[in-house]
């Protein structure tokens, strides 16, 4: 990332509030309307669906270690996402017995 001077972008009048707060210091200025990530690729559905496989031949007694060579994730990641799903199971269940 390249740094602009603020000087040479920034009308005086803004330049000089800013410096009452943060004179000669480095600040990061968020951009405007930042996207939510996945929301420009289809990478979100994919890696969703990729779980969403994990978590089913979980269940059908494939073991962490073998899903973890399958897929090239570290075990600790297989577990991850085995784990939010049965969170997610958990929760559907507690609200079906409300009901």
């Amino acid at each position: 990332m390249s740094y602009l001077r603020a000087e040479e972008i920034l009308p005086k009048e803004i330049l000089e509030i800013i410096q009452q707060y943060v004179s000669g210091r480095t600040i990061y200025i968020p951009s405007k309307g930042k996207q939510v990530w996945g929301s420009q690729t289809d990478t979100k559905q994919i890696l969703k669906v990729r779980n969403q496989e994990i978590y089913q031949k979980h269940k059908n007694g494939i073991p962490v270690k073998i899903l973890a060579e399958e897929y090239s994730l570290s075990d600790k990641s297989i577990q991850r996402i085995i784990r939010s799903f049965k969170s997610s199971d958990l929760s559907k269940a507690t609200e079906s017995d409300d009901l």
